[in-house]
């Protein structure tokens, strides 16, 4: 007999990566088009706020390590002047965080087959945080679920 957890409201990258580690399978969530609406776009490193006026100019894509069609076919600053003035930049931020979020779950699932789940979290939060400044949070519970991220983790003051 399967147990299934699932979490709603969850959608943030990191805490579905969190929550996965600590047992979650399930997530239903608003967070990568709503987000969208907003011009933001989802990246390994975060978020990129796309109506930011430094995007008008950035002919890069949205992240150039995404195959999605957004990010084949679009750059920075064709989307901020879509978002600025058009729904369309949000319809094409939605597919682009839609993209990312369903590769982050296929990525999360086969790191879970192939039995190098925490080496992907090791990963993830090294692009998330790479300055080892993870929050203590996220390191807290991943002692819970009995991975060892001090790799990536500066270590925190005792005060």
């Amino acid at each position: 007999m399967s147990v299934y957890a699932i979490f709603q409201g969850v959608g943030y990258p990191l805490d579905i990566v969190v929550c996965s580690a600590l047992g979650a399978d399930m997530y239903d969530c608003v967070y990568p088009t709503r987000t969208a609406r907003f011009g933001t776009a989802l990246i390994p490193e975060g978020v990129l706020k796309l109506k930011h006026t430094a995007m008008a100019d950035d002919v890069r894509p949205i992240d150039p390590t995404c195959n999605c069609m957004v990010c084949k076919n679009y750059t920075r600053a064709y989307i901020h002047c879509l978002v600025t003035k058009d729904a369309m930049g949000s319809q094409l931020l939605s597919y682009h965080n839609l993209y990312y979020m369903m590769k982050l779950g296929r990525d999360l699932h086969t790191s879970i087959i192939q039995g190098c789940f925490p080496e992907f979290v090791c990963g993830f939060l090294q692009k998330m945080f790479p300055k080892g400044d993870v929050p203590e949070w996220v390191c807290n519970a991943m002692e819970v679920a009995g991975i060892d991220i001090s790799s990536c983790c500066a270590p925190f003051s005792s005060s």
